[in-house]
């Protein structure tokens, strides 16, 4: 499905950092969250390299990827846990358990980003989410990850 103009208007980054076009899956039921990553020559970082075509193709910086754990969190939060960022709530990484990147993710074919929360824990003012995801580029994968973050309420000034 395309991006829901509420979606991102709640998004705590504009489109420059959301950096996502599409929410593909959403299965509240498994906790299940599965979006689509542009991969253009302008992307923050990556339109910055410095590239050769054997020493250092073009392609996504692993720091943008962990950067979108961040963001496939955000989709996870708003469409399974109902969280929004107007009503106060906001996330933060609290924990990379495992990184491992598999290989290169290249510009041009779209990143495949899938994300399950593994265990939720939730209070009425913080809920504690540990995930992992897996991004993929063409059926092969480039990313993978276990993360925990927090989400907290947080009192709107009034």
């Amino acid at each position: 499905m395309p991006l829901e103009p509420e979606f991102v208007a709640d998004c705590p980054y504009g489109p420059g950092g959301l950096l996502i076009d599409e929410v593909l899956e959403v299965d509240r039921a498994r906790g299940l969250v599965v979006a689509r990553m542009p991969t253009t020559g302008d992307l923050p970082l990556t339109h910055e390299q410095r590239n050769h075509p054997v020493l250092h193709p073009p392609h996504l910086n692993g720091g943008l990827l962990v950067h979108m754990t961040g963001m496939l969190g955000f989709v996870h939060a708003w469409y399974v846990l109902g969280l929004r960022h107007r009503d106060g709530w906001v996330g933060y990484g609290a924990r990379i358990h495992s990184a491992r990147f598999h290989g290169l993710a290249r510009l041009g074919e779209p990143l495949l980003l899938r994300g399950v929360a593994t265990q939720v824990r939730r209070g009425e003012e913080r809920v504690l989410a540990r995930y992992t995801f897996e991004f993929s580029q063409g059926g092969t994968l480039v990313y993978e990850g276990d993360q925990t973050a927090m989400w907290v309420k947080v009192a709107q000034p009034r």
